[in-house]
């Protein structure tokens, strides 16, 4: 295939040496005339492992050439890399002008040229460029998304020192697009590395590198903070993080990774008040371990906002333990909610047969009795008997409310802190707190 790399900086050269390896003809762009001489003569335009023998090697073979010709570069290709660099503002923003400056030599240069022209960005943006590139593209050249030319999101996930073993290597290609036709081109050029060809939306792939990123940032900080607890009560915190690590099933896993109301139960926020109270005493600093719980109860604000949000006063709760097939309400983020609700004049209702039935068998009565007796009196006996409610609120995610929600008409809004199955979703009257 024959491809233009536009941005001959770290991304960008790793991708034209690669690319060349892989056995496709490519161009470099870049606007620096010392890096498109550079890659002319054989150089790479970085110092990276293996990357300077890999670009001799492809300018050597007659596969790498430069140029500073943006128009001459796309209408010679059928697909285009942007990998130009976005750097970042004092406050955080990105700027973007070098990305919608190739967007306008996109639209200059696809005026006349007839073939259908793929476009991967490469760089780091925020959700939402590539829409905003390829309407310049569209408004420059004449041309329509999707039948002339499509802008797909093509994330890289390279560390530096070692892309490119990355390259070859990577977790998986992530490939955001609605253009079958683009996304199948850009699937083929990474169709013999060993990961999984990921195809999602567009701004789902635009906000990937954010989120790897700061969570790996936060990790980082994380295992630092608790190095520095270890090492005040003379712990070693290596062996610690390592036998952390060998839990593939909680710890090193996805099971955590589901955002949606917040949590709850006797042991996440008991022991994250001891390690907190533990720091604290050994006065060590750690404002990552310290403010978990502050994002905890704002999650906890988050719901209750959208439930009073819709301006109705009864409301129905399915589910009042903290998570689904258990009755423990010990800090359960919904008998918070409830709470709140009850004081502010709201007619409530709440079903939870699991916390029911300890009620009636004595398991958990005393803690009922003891925490919350005037929510006891709440509880109904019978799902159907919430059905006059105007706000239906699902805590838990329950296979007896799903199918309660699949089978009733009710009219009743419906506040989902779990997630339902699609067809719910997709009504009119149904809001998710994170999706």
């Amino acid at each position: 295939m024959n491809i233009s790399i536009f941005g001959l900086g770290y991304v960008g050269c790793v991708s034209l040496g690669c690319l060349a390896k892989n056995g496709h003809n490519v161009v470099g762009v870049d606007t620096n005339a010392t890096k498109v001489k550079q890659i002319n003569s054989g150089l790479a335009t970085i110092i990276e492992k293996d990357i300077d023998v890999i670009i001799q090697d492809g300018h050597a073979k007659g596969k790498i050439v430069a140029t500073t010709d943006f128009d001459d570069a796309i209408k010679r290709t059928e697909l285009s890399v942007v990998a130009v660099g976005t750097p970042s503002s004092q406050t955080g923003h990105l700027d973007l002008k070098y990305i919608f400056k190739v967007a306008e030599h996109f639209g200059e240069a696809l005026k006349d040229k007839e073939d259908f022209h793929v476009i991967a960005l490469r760089s780091t943006v925020m959700p939402g460029t590539v829409d905003k590139f390829s309407a310049m593209v569209e408004n420059i050249s004449g041309k329509k998304s999707g039948v002339h030319f499509s802008v797909v999101s093509n994330p890289e996930f390279l560390r530096e020192g070692t892309a490119v073993y990355d390259y070859y290597h990577p977790p998986l290609t992530l490939i955001g697009s609605n253009c079958k036709q683009a996304s199948d081109r850009i699937a083929s050029l990474y169709s013999s590395l060993p990961a999984e060809v990921v195809i999602t939306d567009v701004r789902v792939a635009e906000i990937m590198k954010y989120v790897n990123n700061t969570f790996h940032a936060l990790k980082i900080s994380f295992a630092n903070e608790i190095g520095n607890i270890c090492s005040a009560v003379d712990i070693d915190s290596h062996k610690v993080m390592e036998i952390f690590c060998m839990d593939k099933e909680l710890n090193i896993s996805p099971y955590y990774f589901k955002p949606g109301f917040a949590y709850g139960g006797s042991c996440l926020p008991k022991d994250l008040k001891g390690l907190q109270t533990l720091a604290h005493d050994l006065y060590v600093s750690a404002p990552v371990i310290e403010n978990i719980d502050k994002t905890n109860q704002l999650q906890i604000s988050r719901a209750l906002d959208m439930i009073t949000g819709l301006n109705k006063k009864k409301i129905a709760f399915l589910g009042l333990s903290f998570k689904a097939g258990t009755d423990d309400l010990r800090n359960s983020p919904a008998v918070t909610i409830i709470e709140t609700l009850l004081g502010k004049g709201y007619d409530i209702q709440i079903y939870d047969r699991n916390v029911q039935l300890s009620k009636l068998t004595g398991t958990n009565k005393e803690y009922i009795d003891y925490h919350i007796p005037h929510l006891s009196k709440l509880l109904v006996n019978q799902l159907h008997e919430v059905e006059d409610a105007e706000v239906i609120v699902v805590n838990n995610r329950e296979i007896e409310f799903i199918d309660f929600l699949l089978e009733t008409e009710s009219p009743a809004a419906v506040v989902d802190m779990a997630r339902l199955p699609e067809p719910i979703r997709k009504r009119n009257n149904y809001f998710g707190i994170n999706w």
